[in-house]
């Protein structure tokens, strides 16, 4: 059970991370999600830097308001895993009652976060070109589905 909590809380804790990199490489050198979670955690604004191509202009634009959206993204990422985490200790003493407030947790913190990347997206298009702040916005909803799919695998289905 520990081991299942730490490969949660890992997988879930570094969820604002990019895989920019391994998004534009030949199907032949696709990382498995695991490899590609490994990344994530380890050089997330590098990852995202090498893939936006941004010029010097567009970067004094962006880097600002990439480091507050990913401040802003770690409050419902993190409600999301306290609520996560509550669940796998839960076990099989989940009570109907719990696992609906549980999933009521989830489920909220899941629309923040989307009003997050719609609010994001709204500013980044003040900033760069549309093609731009759609390639920003594609790369953190892929980062998202890795990191998902990699906390997903630990997490037992209920009851």
């Amino acid at each position: 059970m520990k081991t299942v909590l730490l490969a949660l809380g890992c997988a879930l804790a570094f969820s604002a991370v990019t895989p920019a990199v391994a998004l534009d490489k030949p199907a032949a050198a696709q990382f498995t999600s695991a490899e590609l979670l490994a990344r994530i955690q380890s050089d997330k604004k590098g990852l995202v830097a090498k893939a936006m191509n941004l010029t010097p202009e567009e970067e004094k634009k962006f880097w600002p308001l990439y480091e507050t959206f990913q401040r802003e993204l770690e409050v419902p990422q993190r409600a999301q895993t306290r609520a996560l985490l509550d669940y796998i200790a839960a076990g099989h003493s989940l009570t109907d009652a719990n696992a609906k407030r549980l999933a009521e947790q989830v489920l909220a913190s899941s629309l923040d976060e989307a009003r997050l990347n719609q609010k994001h997206f709204k500013q980044l298009l003040k900033v760069l070109p549309a093609s731009k702040a759609a390639r920003y916005m594609q790369i953190e909803n892929k980062i998202q589905a890795v990191v998902r799919y990699e906390a997903a695998k630990v997490i037992p289905l209920a009851n």
